[in-house]
């Protein structure tokens, strides 16, 4: 089945238009998966709010250079899908990674993170970082440390007077 050039465009412009909405992608070699593997992969990226999009590699440098995004060119070659990430990219790198480790593919090639390159071994660290609401809470944890120290010493001051002011009084009240 061939596809004329008004499909092929219509292909890049959706595309086009699913990357704009992306803030990360990760370009996969699948080779070696099953359409079950396949299936059962998209499943839980979209479970994360990931879209994985098996892609040719010609539509997809020209969606690529409709949305000006740089970098990727060069690692599209052989079957390629790109996942495609919202708001969080640790939840994708995570899934990809863990499936990889499972299956021992999908092979991550390249990622783009908020329009920055990002290597495979840089994507893995990514996935090894606990949840965005672990992190900003091990932060708020951090800044209110130090807070509660200070109001700890605060506390044991005013203890301090309080006793002195005592002792001040039952002193003076035994002078009388």
């Amino acid at each position: 089945m061939t596809t004329t050039k008004t499909q092929k465009q219509e292909m890049v412009t959706a595309l086009a238009a699913q990357l704009a909405g992306s803030r990360t992608i990760y370009v996969t070699d699948f080779t070696g998966l099953d359409v079950a593997r396949i299936s059962e992969l998209r499943r839980r990226l979209r479970a994360a709010g990931v879209e994985y999009v098996v892609v040719k590699n010609t539509l997809a440098r020209r969606a690529l250079t409709d949305t000006q995004r740089e970098g990727l060119d060069a690692h599209l070659a052989g079957p390629t899908a790109l996942a495609l990430a919202g708001a969080d990219p640790a939840a994708a790198a995570k899934v990809l990674t863990d499936f990889a480790r499972e299956f021992e593919k999908p092979t991550i090639r390249i990622g783009l993170v908020e329009g920055k390159p990002v290597t495979a071994a840089q994507i893995k660290r990514l996935a090894a970082l606990p949840p965005k609401m672990e992190l900003l809470a091990m932060l708020g944890g951090a800044l209110q440390a130090p807070m509660a120290g200070f109001v700890g010493v605060l506390n044991g001051l005013l203890y301090s007077l309080v006793g002195a002011l005592e002792a001040l009084k039952t002193k003076r009240a035994g002078a009388q």
